[in-house]
């Protein structure tokens, strides 16, 4: 099942396995919203919208990982199985972050 709510630069686009879908856009050099909150076991998609790489990356002790470097067109996903909150950055260009809080 499919559902696309567009609310603000994020996207609820489904149901996964784990949890709830949303999607956070990279455009412009940042991240398509500032705080965005989701529910344990929710998953998050970064798909990359510019026209160079970015690295998606978080070292927040709720939730640390590194998505690597990823070109236009191309998204990495992430499950969020703890509560708190967790700052996202981008490795290649510093400016951007934002935060997830996980309830």
């Amino acid at each position: 099942m499919i559902l696309a709510s567009l609310l603000g630069g994020w996207a609820m686009v489904g149901w996964a396995l784990e949890g709830k879908l949303w999607e956070v856009a990279q455009k412009n050099k940042q991240f398509s919203v500032k705080h965005l909150v989701i529910q344990q076991g929710d998953v998050v998609n970064f798909p990359n919208q510019d026209e160079f790489y970015h690295n998606v990356f978080s070292l927040s002790p709720t939730k640390t990982f590194d998505l690597g470097s990823y070109k236009k067109g191309s998204t990495a996903r992430v499950t969020f199985e703890n509560k708190g909150t967790v700052l996202v950055q981008c490795a290649i260009h510093p400016q951007m972050e934002m935060t997830i809080e996980v309830r």
